[in-house]
């Protein structure tokens, strides 16, 4: 709805608390994907992020197509990118390996990350998860 449809995604902007909506940005080669990932846009995601971010968006989960999946670590560089030219509460997702990883991006100030088959398939477990929680408290 953001990419396809502006005017409405900003009318629920207006009508409801930015806190309430969470941006979704997909991306693939820096590009917004759409439609379960099968279109391909050329809107940038830093520059499609920092538009609504100038609209009032405060949270965004932003997926690198190319490492969802893949357990090869996150695109740090672009969470980097985009944490400092929009400001927005970021919350990663794609290529999560380890529990490295979630430190890593911590580091880098995201707000979340999404944790898929690095869950799944054992390589990040509930006591690791555990630790990075107590650890974030401190």
């Amino acid at each position: 709805i953001a990419v396809q449809q502006p005017d409405t995604f900003r009318e629920w902007l207006g009508k409801y608390s930015a806190e309430k909506i969470i941006l979704g940005a997909d991306s693939n080669n820096r590009k917004i994907a759409t439609h379960g990932w099968m279109q391909q846009s050329e809107l940038d995601v830093v520059d499609f992020i920092s538009d609504y971010a100038e609209q009032g968006i405060i949270y965004v989960i932003c997926t690198d197509i190319q490492k969802d999946g893949m357990l090869q670590g996150t695109s740090n560089e672009l969470y980097r990118e985009i944490i400092e030219k929009t400001g927005v509460k970021l919350i990663a997702s794609g290529g999560v390996s380890s529990i490295d990883d979630l430190f890593a991006l911590r580091e880098l100030g995201c707000d979340g990350a999404i944790i898929g088959k690095a869950f799944y398939e054992g390589k990040i477990g509930f006591r690791e998860l555990q630790k990075v929680v107590e650890d974030y408290k401190l």
